[in-house]
């Protein structure tokens, strides 16, 4: 491969060198160069870039390098952080339609000091950090990628399931493929399905990826094919032992797992084993407390950054790690690890995955978001609720003492992880905190010569569930009378605003918890009537009509 520096990379355009699938190395020059030109007329400064397009934002990055214009990847594009971040920067950027036709800027050799670049990180507490990066400690990573890895990845085509505006999903899918010459796809491809219909038409291909979608690739997947995939990278979190087997099972090779985080970059890999390696030149101590600190290439020169995660460093350098100590609580003087509760949690049979965090009602008290696995499932819709938390808390309770005992429990079907495989301790203690849901929001809803079709997931942790009935938790009838009207109601302008009763109302098969249920409704404007049936697979739970009628 011709290997680019990230401080050159537009020196001489080269059109026969691919960058994504659409775009090639002259027309990225080309691009990148013209909004270099645009932003500098434009006396623009300070930019925040949030592009799902990783091409789009590999040009703006670029730009902004070149105009000395400095550039900074917030988290998300709510409105929120777009008002927390607006004192920071000039422009904000999210779409790069239109072209550029101011006259492009010479290209040069950037500095790669003076080149900066800000992430935006909610980390562990859910408060916002920024960061700030060197193109240098940058280039550092990607030199250091290239020299473990670049020839076994060789000509691959770079495809990701993660979002390039954190440092993993940068440094992986944009700015090492650049460098090295790698044609990458621009969009993230978060669904197993999806990478799959991604890959199998080239002969190869590697992934970037994250413990949150190797955790749901299944059986249906073409595994004999994707087995020519070069490397699977994954990143974001721990990837549980059960699912790295399972993809060494399948594909003939273990994931390799990258640590690290926005402040420090790459800290250590590994591939189905328990200890890290550390990356080259990254120095590692230990703190007083047992927790881990670090020197590298990818932090400022002579900088030493503190981690919060206890950790145990062997003699050949390579290091196995604890808990996250900022996890370690006090309850009525009592010391608790959220980390080992969680793990002596997730060994029940019906436990999927959970987290703990602490609430504060009067007094302090451990709540727990639990992802139930197919037999937790079961449990739930066979022996109602109170019998399923009640069987965890037993378990739990030969593992600490009483006040670590959780004192509310959230049902889930998964964590709900972001895209980049995070679950901030601030997000768990607000799903906590929040109460049972009493209404479900569809997945999906299409409109079909004026029907409506409709799926949804009924909730695990419903309200209603609450005795209707204690050990086998039903759907009440009213409810979903109920739901049917809010969703039409969200979905046809023109209803009229009251109920006047109900026709033909038939209830057919029950509907329980973790159900997939499928809504029809029809509304008919000449007799105020809204029809609707819910369906579960083949058979028909309840239907009937719901009459409106206008305010008097």
């Amino acid at each position: 491969m011709n290997w680019l520096s990230l401080d050159t990379l537009l020196l001489e355009a080269d059109a026969s060198r691919q960058v994504t699938p659409q775009l090639n190395h002259a027309e990225l020059c080309q691009r990148a160069l013209s909004l270099a030109g645009h932003w500098q007329a434009s006396g623009v400064k300070r930019v925040a870039l949030h592009l799902q397009d990783a091409a789009d934002l590999a040009v703006a990055l670029l730009a902004a390098w070149h105009a000395d214009v400095h550039a900074l990847l917030p988290s998300d594009a709510q409105p929120q952080t777009r008002q927390r971040l607006g004192a920071e920067v000039d422009l904000w950027l999210e779409h790069l339609d239109e072209p550029i036709t101011a006259a492009p800027l010479p290209a040069h050799r950037l500095d790669l000091e003076h080149c900066r670049l800000t992430l935006c990180t909610s980390g562990s507490s859910g408060e916002p950090k920024l960061i700030d990066k060197s193109l240098g400690q940058l280039a550092n990573e990607v030199q250091a990628l290239e020299t473990l890895w670049g020839e076994r990845l060789g000509d691959a085509l770079i495809i990701g399931s993660v979002a390039a505006q954190h440092i993993y999903g940068l440094l992986f899918r944009v700015l090492w493929p650049l460098c090295a010459g790698r044609v990458f796809l621009p969009r993230a491809l978060p669904f197993p399905e999806d990478l799959q219909l991604a890959s199998l038409p080239h002969p190869d291909f590697a992934w970037v990826t994250s413990p949150a979608l190797l955790k749901r690739m299944g059986d249906n997947l073409d595994w004999s094919a994707l087995g020519r995939v070069r490397q699977v990278f994954s990143s974001g979190g721990a990837l549980p032992a059960e699912a790295a087997t399972s993809v060494q099972q399948r594909l003939g090779q273990w994931p390799t797992e990258i640590y690290g985080s926005s402040e420090t970059g790459g800290i250590a890999w590994r591939q189905g084993d328990e200890s890290w390696q550390p990356f080259a030149d990254v120095q590692l101590a230990l703190n007083d407390e047992g927790a881990l600190r670090l020197s590298s290439p990818y932090l400022p020169a002579g900088h030493w950054e503190q981690m919060a995660d206890a950790a145990q460093i062997d003699a050949d350098g390579r290091f196995t790690l604890g808990a996250r100590l900022d996890r370690i609580v006090k309850l009525e003087e009592k010391r608790i690890s959220l980390p080992l509760l969680e793990q002596a949690l997730a060994a029940h049979e019906w436990v999927s995955e959970t987290r703990l965090g602490v609430l504060q009602q009067g007094r302090a008290f451990l709540g727990a978001l639990v992802a139930l696995s197919p037999e937790g499932l079961h449990a739930l819709r066979n022996q109602g609720r109170r019998q399923l938390t009640e069987g965890l808390r037993q378990h739990l309770a030969g593992h600490c003492e009483a006040i670590a005992l959780p004192r509310r429990w959230r049902l889930l079907p998964h964590l709900p992880y972001s895209s980049q495989g995070k679950l901030g301790q601030a997000q768990v203690n607000e799903l906590l905190a929040a109460d049972r849901p009493t209404g479900v929001q569809p997945f999906s809803a299409r409109e079909e010569a004026g029907e409506w079709h409709l799926e949804l997931d009924v909730p695990l942790d419903l309200a209603h569930f609450s005795g209707h009935f204690p050990g086998t938790p039903v759907l009440p009838g009213v409810v979903q009378v109920d739901w049917a009207q809010q969703l039409a109601r969200a979905l046809i302008s023109d209803l009229p605003p009251l109920f006047g009763g109900m026709e033909v109302l038939k209830f057919q098969q029950l509907v329980r918890p973790g159900d997939r249920l499928q809504l029809t409704l029809r509304f008919d404007r000449e007799r105020n009537k809204l029809y609707f049936t819910f369906r579960n697979g083949e058979a028909n739970c309840s239907s009937g009509r719901i009459l409106l009628k206008a305010a008097p």
